[in-house]
């Protein structure tokens, strides 16, 4: 359960295993906070800020276990648009590549691996739509309860959606007739196969939250399109999504940050969401988005444009306003003349060639191309 999650985050600081650099550096990714640019500016909370102490107990622990049975080199783990499931001890794992649109269910075990490996597809192909329910970080076995959470994302071998167990172990059972393969990992031999997903597995999902969405767009006056946008970058609609920024669901809410930023300005409540409030969907999109509310109308409210606004906000979202700001003016009161001086192409061009993190300029090109996407098809 996710609460366990809270517990080795404080308890397992001691354990070795591999540290954020060396994650970083397999992964080729940066977690530093993207804020250090607004040092000269007011205090501007955000959603940021990374917590990379409680990041480190919990990399220590849980990749130690992995490695321990794969081997230094096939360390998976679960992040934003991928939903990386250990079972039997860390002995199977599911990797479901929301991205690619690929899943590989595969296992080391020693004894009876196709066993193992049918276990393994099961529980991936019946995995409930309730995060609150799967512990990402250890080897808990799944209670296989409820409405599947790739449900219509794949069909067997005669292409139709698996919803019940009878199917899935059909399924399975074809799999590892036609389609096992084999590959040596770690003085190991891992048993594997390739499942695809269905052509429009993203846009699936994304109808599962329609309602979800419009009640937030309306409560907070943000557009459908942009909170759209901002779940396909964030997660491709993987409500299981979890990042090494300690942030989680759908729109990738930091709880210490935005989350908290969220609870005492806006719904007037002490504290900050924990992990399980973020991993409900629902929960997670208003959060979200009401982040966006505290960025429109408190913490960049001084930018006149609506679309100079917006593209302001995209890349405040992900980079802090006051990375925002510094790409204008380490004054924060020239940086909002500077901005309201300059046509919205002309804010767009600074944030995406000039802002100091090349993440958030990728981000914001990421989003309105997403963000066009979404009226094109969805319209």
């Amino acid at each position: 359960m996710l609460r366990k999650l809270l517990i080795l985050l404080t308890l397992f600081s001691i354990l070795t295993g591999c540290s954020r650099e060396f994650i970083e550096e397999l992964y080729h990714v940066n977690y530093e906070p993207t804020n250090r640019f607004a040092k000269h500016l007011a205090p501007l909370p955000g959603q940021f800020e990374k917590d990379t102490g409680a990041l480190d107990a919990l990399i220590s622990h849980f990749t130690g276990k992995i490695q321990n049975k794969w081997g230094l080199k096939e360390i998976k783990i679960a992040g934003k648009s991928n939903y990386v499931k250990y079972i039997d001890d860390y002995s199977s794992r599911a990797d479901v590549n929301f991205s690619k649109g690929t899943i590989v269910v595969e296992t080391v075990a020693t004894t009876e691996p196709l066993a193992h490996l049918k276990k393994a597809i099961i529980t991936t192909l019946l995995t409930p739509d309730d995060p609150k329910h799967v512990d990402l970080f250890s080897s808990q076995n799944i209670m296989l309860k409820g409405q599947p959470f790739l449900y219509q994302q794949v069909t067997d071998q005669d292409n139709k959606p698996i919803q019940w167990s009878w199917r899935a172990n059909r399924y399975a059972d074809y799999l590892i007739k036609n389609k096992l393969q084999v590959k040596q990992v770690d003085f190991k031999k891992s048993y594997y196969v390739q499942i695809p997903m269905v052509k429009d597995q993203i846009r699936i999902r994304s109808y599962q939250y329609a309602d979800i969405i419009r009640k937030a767009s309306q409560r907070y006056g943000i557009p459908e399109d942009l909170i759209y946008a901002i779940i396909k970058t964030e997660s491709s609609f993987n409500p299981y999504a979890v990042s090494w920024a300690n942030a989680y669901g759908l729109m990738q809410v930091v709880p210490k940050t935005a989350g908290k930023d969220v609870f005492r300005l806006v719904k007037h409540r002490s504290g900050q969401p924990s992990p399980e409030y973020l991993y409900n969907p629902e929960n997670n999109i208003d959060t979200g988005t009401a982040y966006f509310y505290l960025l429109k109308n408190k913490y960049l409210n001084n930018i006149n444009n609506p679309l100079s606004l917006e593209y302001s906000m995209i890349s405040a979202y992900n980079g802090g306003a006051g990375g925002v700001l510094y790409t204008f003016n380490r004054n924060k009161r020239r940086a909002f003349r500077d901005i309201n001086s300059l046509q919205p192409n002309q804010v767009y061009w600074a944030l995406t060639h000039k802002h100091k993190n090349s993440e958030s300029r990728r981000y914001l090109q990421k989003v309105t191309k997403f963000k066009k996407d979404f009226n094109n098809n969805y319209n």
